[in-house]
């Protein structure tokens, strides 16, 4: 079990990187640590429930600002899966985190499955995969059951169209507040378009590229400690046959944990659900 220092000596709240770019990030609790990486085009926050839910039960709990989102630094560069890996690199390695379980939604599961084919999982004791983008989203002659390019221009078009207008209207599948009896609730929708708005324009445009043309394939296949992978099967912004499913399949002896008719943020519709089941996991 890895060891923690106590809260007082951890007032710092960013860590730079090697291009200058402050990564700011909240440190909650006391514990084994567990390290958040968030989707698009949100930000830390988007991680409260869980963090909450699990600080309070003996577990130091770390969520940052991916570069260009929330309150870290917006570069103009360096919005692609090689950096923003590296940035999480960067942030266990100043906090001199061992024995990490890193938690991944989304976008933020590339960043994560980036950072063990880059890095390594000499400072990773797990790995937590949720509603996350590998191994890849975008349709090939490799991978037929990807998505077509034309969704992928038609999010570049909504952003660059009005960027705010397009976060409220995006916000109804990724809660699936177009589906009947849903758990989505307006609170969850204006939030995401809260956290959307505080990112950088640019940032979220070539975002939009590193999450669906990515191929994350080999990095699963480095995969060595245990996995949890949670997929809603009603997901409309990342669909689980080609994510979910298919990273369980690379990943050796990973756990898969399917949510019946959940959408894509299952982070907040699926709260309790998931935190109980992360939970599990970590103390397993």
């Amino acid at each position: 079990m890895a060891a923690t220092a106590p809260h007082e000596s951890r007032p710092r709240t960013t860590v730079t990187t090697k291009d200058g770019t402050e990564i700011w990030f909240k440190d909650w609790g006391e514990g084994p640590p567990v390290v958040f990486s968030h989707g698009w085009p949100l930000n830390a926050d988007s991680w409260e429930n869980q963090m909450l839910y699990l600080a309070a039960r003996g577990f130091r709990c770390i969520a940052h600002d991916r570069r260009g989102h929330g309150r870290s630094s917006q570069p103009w560069d360096g919005h692609e899966m090689d950096t923003y890996a590296d940035d999480l690199a960067a942030l266990l390695e100043a906090l001199d985190l061992r024995g990490v379980t890193l938690v991944g939604f989304s976008t933020g599961g590339g960043e994560v499955t980036r950072y063990v084919g880059r890095h390594g999982t000499a400072r990773v004791a797990r790995v937590a995969l949720v509603s996350a983008v590998p191994p890849l989203m975008l349709r090939t002659d490799a991978n037929p059951g990807g998505l077509p390019i034309e969704a992928f221009d038609a999010i570049r078009a909504g952003v660059l169209r009005e960027r705010s207008q397009f976060y409220r209207d995006v916000s109804a599948a990724f809660y699936g507040a177009n589906r009947p009896d849903h758990r989505a609730t307006q609170g969850m929708r204006d939030v995401f378009w809260l956290q959307g708005m505080m990112a950088s324009h640019k940032a979220q445009l070539d975002c939009i590229r590193a999450f669906s043309e990515t191929d994350f394939t080999e990095d699963l296949k480095r995969f060595d400690v245990p996995t949890l992978i949670v997929h809603g099967d009603d997901d409309q912004i990342v669909p689980i046959g080609a994510a979910g499913l298919a990273s369980a399949k690379l990943v050796p002896h990973a756990t898969l944990k399917v949510y019946a008719g959940a959408p894509h943020g299952i982070t907040d519709t699926h709260k309790d659900e998931l935190s109980a089941d992360l939970l599990a996991f970590l103390r397993g």
